[in-house]
């Protein structure tokens, strides 16, 4: 991913080529290997902590 800093803080991310959410959803939606789908489910959940902990 990328992302946007401005006086030394992180204030935007984006991926790149990739879609978290197809992970997110039912297995039989994407076809997504459960190695694969626990990663996004990771992916976000540290997204998540880094927007609400970061100071």
């Amino acid at each position: 991913g990328y992302g946007i800093i401005y006086e030394g803080r992180l204030v935007c991310f984006y991926d790149y080529e990739c879609d978290l959410g197809d992970g997110w959803e039912d297995a039989d939606v994407h076809n997504d290997s459960n190695v694969k789908r626990l990663k996004a489910l990771q992916m976000g959940a540290n997204i998540i902590s880094y927007v609400f902990l970061e100071d």
